[in-house]
């Protein structure tokens, strides 16, 4: 009972190196996903934990293999009610909002989830993020590729990211919103 996660470099539109695994396990109270350098899960390369069980909004601390903190994320509980926002912080760099791209396709998901029995069903249509700073500059996009695996390609257009924070921020927005 688990999700597993690959993070793999772009290699032209196909998956290239390996840089990340991760496995979730399902029904944990309070959230910690550890991500690794690979399937063996021998070296971790971060993690991410939740500050509270309940994160209505409390955030999630991301820390390297040595429990050093890369920054941390949270969902904006208020916004997230008509489409889902999040924002992410890196010391010394700043702060970035994310919000899915289309609006209409966040109502819709909404709707979606509240019709019996079809609720049930995977949302059928692509969902996308983009991640821009406080001026409107863009700093990363999530776009789901496929409908039935979960597939993702996340260009990086910021290079002061930290591509751990973006993987992680990546990895929980299927994780925690159960996408």
């Amino acid at each position: 009972m688990s999700n597993r996660y690959e993070v793999f470099v772009d290699n032209a539109g196909e998956p290239g190196e390996l840089v990340g695994y991760a496995e979730q396990k399902k029904f944990k109270i309070k959230e910690r996903i550890t991500i690794y350098t690979d399937s063996s899960k021998s070296q971790v390369l971060f993690e991410f934990n939740a500050r509270k069980a309940l994160d209505l909004g409390s955030g999630y601390d991301v820390t390297d293999a040595h429990g050093q903190s890369i920054g941390l994320f949270r969902k904006d509980f208020a916004r997230s009610l008509l489409r889902s926002t999040w924002h992410l912080e890196q010391p010394g760099w700043g702060r970035t909002t994310g919000a899915e791209r289309n609006k209409w396709f966040a109502g819709i998901r909404r709707l979606w989830q509240w019709i019996p029995i079809v609720g049930e069903a995977p949302f059928p249509m692509r969902y996308h993020f983009d991640f821009t700073t406080e001026n409107g500059a863009p700093v990363f996009s999530v776009d789901k590729k496929t409908w039935v695996r979960d597939h993702y390609l996340v260009p990086i257009q910021d290079p002061g990211v930290d591509r751990r924070l973006v993987i992680a921020q990546a990895v929980a927005l299927d994780a925690l919103q159960s996408r």
